[in-house]
């Protein structure tokens, strides 16, 4: 199918998030941002987010994606306009004193100032899979979780995130990682949150992580060539990717055997339920940023 080469690099966005600490003051803004919008698809494409010292570059990322980012939500929890999925590329400097921790408050701000985002918080009940421990020896503590930040402007964080026709690869903070290829899923160093958060781009419906376990995972899972390709095909309407009617009917007959025996085999159950989960609903965004 075309969309192959173009719609796995999206699907991790949401992870992001998990890149920075916890909520720092509100409202912060970036020294100087340039904004614009993103290059064409290729069949190649890369895209991430790089915060080295004072400099911060974020490319390929869809409105909705900075919206998570900045808020630190999950893609299902924005609803809003189609121009959310327009795709831009950030570059920004933080003013003296701040910290990379305080990147997504000043996305906050960039998009109210040069997006006028306008949006309100509501609650709605999603049919979810709970992610469950059933207990398994194969499932083993990789890592300890990642330190504080110390809120330095040294050093980096780089969440990046390539993708193509021979799959898709993502290499986190800490060592942590993922690739998604030749018919495997493959984690290292993953904590439940951020598995709960890549499950939940390749299924029908959000994971909520009931599992209680701390700390980092490796994990490998064949899947079958059916259940791979339904993966890829959730993983780009997750992202927003127009697909082809025939992808869309691919997935009438899917089953996930192939990920749900995997997960077993690692002592980890999908099972179904519904949660109250927060939403942000977008009233107003506009389609073009005003001047850098």
């Amino acid at each position: 199918m075309k969309f192959r080469g173009i719609a796995l690099s999206f699907f991790l966005v949401a992870l992001v998030a998990a890149a920075f600490g916890q909520k720092q003051p509100a409202h912060p803004e970036f020294e100087v941002a340039s904004v614009k919008p993103a290059a064409p698809l290729v069949d190649r494409v890369s895209i991430g987010i790089h915060v080295d010292g004072a400099q911060v570059h974020i490319t390929d990322y869809s409105l909705a994606d900075f919206i998570r980012i900045a808020y630190r939500v999950k893609n299902y929890q924005v609803t809003g306009p189609d121009s959310l999925s327009d795709r831009f590329d950030i570059h920004a400097k933080l003013p003296e004193g701040a910290t990379r921790d305080q990147v997504p408050e000043m996305l906050q701000s960039l998009l109210a100032s040069r997006f006028e985002l306008k949006l309100h918080r509501d609650t709605k009940e999603f049919p979810v899979y709970n992610l469950v421990s059933v207990g398994s020896d194969k499932l083993k503590q990789t890592a300890e979780p990642l330190p504080e930040d110390t809120g330095g402007r040294g050093g980096s964080v780089d969440v990046e995130v390539q993708g193509g026709r021979n799959g898709t690869f993502a290499n986190l903070p800490g060592g942590a990682g993922f690739s998604f290829s030749n018919n495997k899923l493959v984690v290292t160093k993953i904590s439940m949150a951020s598995l709960v958060d890549l499950l939940g781009r390749f299924l029908e419906r959000p994971v909520v992580d009931k599992t209680g376990l701390q700390g980092g995972y490796d994990m490998s899972i064949d899947l079958t060539p059916e259940d791979y390709m339904a993966m890829q095909i959730r993983a780009a309407i997750s992202a927003g990717v127009t697909l082809p009617p025939e992808a869309l009917r691919f997935l009438q007959g899917a089953t996930d055997e192939s990920l749900h025996n995997g997960l077993r085999s690692y002592g980890l159950k999908l099972e179904t339920g519904k949660a109250p989960l927060e939403v942000l609903v977008v009233d107003h965004i506009s389609k073009t940023p005003s001047e850098n």
